[in-house]
């Protein structure tokens, strides 16, 4: 099976598809490999580490069996898709219906990596969750950067000074890791959650347990239940007054498909100490705080709000490799010994596909 691993077209998207180490163990598997020309660059993978590991480099790969993708497919890249053919990447089943539909005209066997089962047999392809890691990560970088104070305590010849505070909403992949980079910088860290089965989770960490009163269920999929109106304003109206304690806070609170829940009100923001940063990490889905502009950063009553989104594509090199790893097994799943077999009883197979070619009846 002939694998494409096209340029990305989105504005600002720096990740690719695969990276050398994956074509290589694509290559042991049964696959051939072909990269358009460049595709890679952006994450700091030349052509001639592509073609060291087995790939072609070539002008166009749209002709292979099997195209694999970062982001959704544009409109110029959906018209060159055909019947049968494979496509792998984040596809947003759930907001881009009409892009969807296209895919099930064309007749593609299209796999989104977003839909990939929260199973243990999963647990390679599960890109959400690398790319979350990224996420995390960089979110804390940002939030140190931007904050006009030190993160850890410092004891200099001109006194003691004091830790950051920083506070993170969300304890899921991505708020866990950052949770455990802030921890690393030397800042005072707490967590909050509705759920509170990851209460241990954020304390093995190191940081301490936000206790709000609030409380919901994990879902089937591992993500919290969405709150009640009630329990909503009972969450902001706790945050309100935790709010102004600490320097930074970091949200990721995210419900799958819908508009990201509103956790921090204007009023809060407006509570907090100059100086202080917000990095929302939810902007894409509308963020978690009231005052958020998604893709960019702005300062509201002293406060900076980052509200900057795809933050995997700012650290391209380690999203790619993850990401590549994810696809890696996806394709070694579809196609085991380079042949494609899919077999729609198979959940992984069936849970991941959100189109698939016409079937003669």
């Amino acid at each position: 099976m002939r694998i494409g691993v096209p340029r990305e077209l989105e504005p600002g998207e720096r990740r690719v598809a695969l990276v050398p180490e994956a074509v290589s163990k694509l290559q042991a598997s049964g696959f051939r490999v072909a990269l358009e020309r460049g595709a890679g660059v952006a994450a700091s993978f030349p052509d001639d580490a592509y073609r060291e590991a087995g790939a072609e480099v070539v002008d166009q790969v749209w002709d292979a069996d099997g195209v694999v993708k970062v982001r959704k497919p544009n409109d110029e890249e959906l018209r060159r898709l055909r019947e049968g053919q494979l496509l792998i990447g984040f596809l947003e089943p759930l907001t881009d219906t009409a892009g969807i539909e296209q895919l099930t005209r064309r007749g593609v066997n299209a796999f989104a990596m977003e839909s990939i089962p929260r199973i243990t047999r999963a647990q390679s392809m599960d890109a959400l969750s690398s790319q979350a890691t990224v996420s995390g990560y960089k979110a804390v970088l940002i939030a140190a950067e931007s904050l006009p104070r030190f993160f850890p305590m410092l004891m200099t010849a001109a006194g003691t000074v004091a830790p950051a505070k920083v506070l993170v909403l969300g304890a899921g992949v991505a708020g866990l890791q950052a949770i455990a980079t802030a921890r690393r910088l030397g800042a005072v860290v707490a967590g909050f959650d509705v759920r509170p089965v990851v209460k241990e989770q954020v304390e093995s960490l190191g940081a301490t347990f936000l206790e709000l009163g609030v409380r919901g269920e994990e879902t089937a999929g591992g993500y919290a239940r969405e709150l009640t109106a009630d329990e909503q304003q009972h969450q902001q109206d706790q945050l309100a007054e935790r709010i102004p304690d600490y320097d930074v806070v970091i949200t990721t609170a995210l419900v799958p498909g819908r508009p990201a829940p509103k956790l921090i009100p204007a009023a809060a923001v407006a509570r907090m100490r100059p100086g202080s940063v917000i990095v929302d990490l939810a902007a894409e889905a509308g963020g978690n705080s009231e005052v958020t502009e998604p893709g960019e950063i702005v300062e509201r009553d002293g406060v900076t709000v980052v509200g900057l989104t795809n933050l995997p594509a700012s650290m391209p090199f380690h999203a790619s490799q993850l990401y590549a790893r994810n696809v890696t097994a996806l394709l070694q799943h579809l196609a085991p010994d380079g042949e494609l077999k899919l077999d729609w009883n198979d959940e992984i197979t069936a849970g991941a596909c959100v189109t698939r070619e016409k079937v003669a009846a």
